[in-house]
């Protein structure tokens, strides 16, 4: 007994429980992390890969046998008790199981059938089997459309009858026409997207900046000003350049609206659905599996590429990922000249006593205020004091529409360098505490001013120091979501802060962002089961961009500290 108390002290006293320890919980955070993001990309990316669709039948609640076309989606048990109590039927109860096994069924055609997801007791269902033939239409509203082609219709309302006249397929062939269609509507529709976004809205965008113009030269008594006479002729060829893309508009419109596809659902109900409404379409009891990878990775650059559609909860989420990356380029531009020079000067210039003993602590401090208080901050001075002072001083042409006085990329961006820049203050702080004194004293001794051994000596040496101040940032900063939506967050932005308008970038302007889409996604969201897996793909995508702006800081962190490595020691 003696010996095993010998050897246990000694092994504590040696410090290797520790290091078992220390590793043992490394391996856990590791595994709970992995685990973690194993989990969201599953459930989040198992959601584009084109389950087949299956004829259901099964007894409804009032006892009338049903049929319907629809996706697996989820299985579930519940206790059996549970399930009388709720008011279930006992007939549908095994009596040799205490748990009743229940599907989450994607149905789809929600116009005329809702909702587009059901629960269903598997002691309810009769049967279910592939059925051959059904395809699944992706359409702009209403969700999906589930059910078998019975017939096409294209050019309804041909221009010119003799060389378009109108045409109903039906049977072999119709499928094939059916894609050649859809893909035609989506040409057709990009093109109404260019002129939307592109020329009109170029258009809408300096008849309003000519407007404020004028209305300025009015307000400040200029009424016999020659630029008066510029601005309305000006705004006559707008015009006249809007009327004409405007009939350009009306023609596609008119000739996306040719086509009318008639589905059977599996009730025997026939579903008039527009072609124009159409978005993608998809047989997938019919497709192999190199078909079904190719349309999985579609799926997935759509959803990466669209905007989003439906409340959010279809589409894509193209917007937010460029509202996101946008913000934290200009939150770690706007933090990094604040941050470094506050720890130079703190370093390098003050007097250390007490009053800069008592900033250091008032910096630590700041790090630990809750984000949503400098949310409310950030509304109150930035927007409100800054934005309002800035819109009577530069934009009063414009009130009592807000310019800068209203939530926008730049307050959101300045917020975010706020809520991090006593990161960066501390990290750099203690990468200039680590420069050796005898190379200050060198560069000096040397005939180098006090700027130049900053600049050429103290800072490039501090980079590393710097760089890892701006990755803790970043890692913030990019998955903060309380302070943005006081500060320049929505729910749908209409247009991207950048565009081709001058000045090309606009601060101004509202934005989307990946971790308030999760949240609106998550927890505002009309249509929770559809939503729910768009919640575990977004939150996958906002962590894969949050660790590769790391990795990029950390990739140069290396490198710079592999630079001086050999002049600090």
């Amino acid at each position: 007994m003696q010996k095993i108390r010998n050897f246990t002290r000694d092994w504590f006293a040696s410090g290797e429980p520790w290091i078992w320890l220390n590793a043992a919980a490394v391996g856990i955070s590791i595994s709970a992390v992995v685990g973690i993001l194993g989990l969201i990309a599953v459930k989040g990316f198992a959601h584009f890969w084109p389950s087949q669709v299956m004829l259901i039948e099964y007894q409804d609640e009032y006892g009338q046998a049903q049929q319907v076309f629809g996706e697996l989606v989820e299985l579930d048990t519940i206790p059996v008790q549970q399930f009388i109590e709720s008011g279930g039927k006992e007939e549908w109860v095994d009596p040799n199981s205490d748990i009743m096994n229940r599907w989450l069924i994607k149905t789809g055609n929600r116009k005329i059938s809702p909702p587009d997801f059901r629960w269903l007791f598997e002691n309810q269902i009769h049967s279910k089997q592939p059925q051959t033939g059904v395809v699944v239409l992706e359409r702009i509203e209403w969700g999906n459309a589930y059910g078998i082609p019975n017939s096409l219709t294209i050019n309804q309302r041909p221009q010119d009858p003799a060389q378009n006249p109108t045409q109903t397929i039906r049977g072999e062939g119709l499928y094939t026409v059916l894609l050649e269609r859809v893909a035609r509507a989506n040409a057709l529709r990009s093109e109404v997207d260019a002129l939307e976004s592109g020329v009109l809205n170029g258009i809408n965008y300096q008849l309003e900046r000519l407007r404020l113009e004028r209305r300025g030269l009015l307000a400040r008594g200029d009424d016999n000003s020659p630029r008066l006479t510029e601005i309305e002729l000006l705004q006559n060829e707008l015009r006249a350049d809007y009327e004409v893309s405007e009939a350009q508009l009306r023609a596609l419109y008119e000739e996306l609206d040719q086509d009318l596809l008639n589905l059977t659902t599996a009730s025997g109900e026939v579903l008039a659905v527009p072609v124009a409404d159409i978005l993608h379409t998809w047989s997938p009891n019919d497709m192999s599996r190199l078909e079904k990878t190719g349309h999985y990775f579609a799926a997935i650059w759509r959803f990466l590429t669209e905007d989003p559609r439906e409340a959010n909860t279809e589409g894509g989420i193209f917007p937010a990922i460029f509202g996101t990356i946008l913000m934290v380029l200009l939150m770690s531009l706007l933090v990094t000249p604040f941050g470094v020079i506050a720890a130079v000067y703190l370093r390098e210039y003050a007097r250390q006593g007490v009053f800069v003993r008592v900033i250091r602590i008032a910096v630590n401090n700041l790090a630990g205020v809750p984000s949503i208080v400098y949310g409310v901050f950030g509304l109150g001075f930035f927007v409100y004091f800054l934005g309002g002072n800035i819109d009577r001083l530069f934009y009063s042409e414009a009130l009592p529409s807000p310019t800068f006085g209203t939530p926008g990329l730049v307050w959101a961006s300045l917020t975010l360098a706020l809520l991090t820049v006593p990161v960066v203050i501390v990290s750099t702080e203690e990468g200039l505490t680590r420069i050796p004194r005898s190379l200050r004293e060198g560069s000096l001794a040397l005939g180098a001013t006090k700027a130049e051994t900053l600049f050429k000596v103290i800072l490039p040496m501090a980079s590393p120091a710097i760089l890892t101040g701006i990755i803790l940032a970043v890692a913030r900063a990019a998955g903060e979501v309380a302070p943005l939506m006081l500060v320049g967050v929505v729910k749908l932005a209409p247009t991207l802060p950048l565009d081709g308008n001058f000045p090309f970038l606009h601060l101004d302007r509202k934005f989307m962002h990946l971790g308030f889409h999760i949240y609106d996604v998550g927890f505002q969201s009309p249509n929770v089961e559809a939503a729910r897996p768009l919640v575990y793909a977004t939150a996958l995508l906002l962590v894969i961009i949050i660790v590769t702006l790391n990795l990029t800081a950390i990739t140069l962190r290396s490198r710079l500290e592999q630079k001086y490595r050999g002049v600090e020691s």
